[in-house]
């Protein structure tokens, strides 16, 4: 049975030069009708994370999670799904910094910007701002990675580096740890305490 995974399979072979006709067939048999645009499988495992927490099964709404690999892949996959190509509502997060590649990508697909939202240096810091330092050691403890996050506070280059700072490079020096946090850390938050381009996402899906 076809569902969103393989969907979003066929839309990253298609963005890689591949040809759309899956991506197509599956949207309109999955009935898809939002693609959330996201930097990387980190940002999806948090985005996912709150949706279960939510009691909500994106794939049943009709929307799909895409991870893109890097902000500047943005007007590829705006012009594929969005106005010009499957014409999909699209919604997602961006980090400050690239912001200006959104910009470009949605306007030359005709894609409106309102329902993408600004982390201010990316997900991992607004989740490590929301939860603060202490409680996010917390999670490292409990999964079993209190060792390593030692070791890292001694090198030498991180001595004298506020905790936050420390606490988001520790979370990308080690390939899936960013991803495995990115759920983690959703799941520790408070319902007060979600970020608000996390949650300004979700409740415009």
């Amino acid at each position: 049975m076809a569902d969103m995974r393989a969907f979003r399979d066929e839309v990253t072979d298609w963005v890689a030069g591949g040809p759309g006709e899956a991506a197509r067939d599956l949207a309109a048999r999955l009935g898809v009708r939002t693609a959330v645009l996201l930097e990387g499988p980190s940002d999806l495992a948090a985005v996912e994370t709150l949706a279960a927490r939510r009691g909500r099964d994106l794939a049943a709404e009709g929307v799909c999670v895409v991870p893109m690999g890097g902000a500047m892949s943005v007007g590829r996959y705006a012009i594929l799904l969005g106005p010009p190509g499957l014409a999909l509502r699209l919604a997602g997060l961006c980090d400050e910094r690239e912001q200006p590649f959104y910009d470009r990508g949605l306007e030359r697909a005709g894609a409106p910007r309102r329902d993408f939202f600004v982390c201010v240096s990316d997900l991992e810091e607004e989740l490590i701002r929301a939860l603060g330092p202490a409680k996010v050691e917390e999670v490292i403890r409990d999964e079993g990675d209190i060792r390593a996050w030692q070791t890292f506070l001694h090198q030498p280059a991180q001595h004298g580096r506020p905790r936050q700072q420390q606490l988001r490079r520790f979370l990308g020096t080690k390939k899936g740890r960013k991803i495995r946090y990115g759920h983690l850390l959703v799941e520790a938050l408070a319902p007060e305490q979600v970020p608000a381009p996390l949650d300004d996402l979700l409740t415009s899906l």
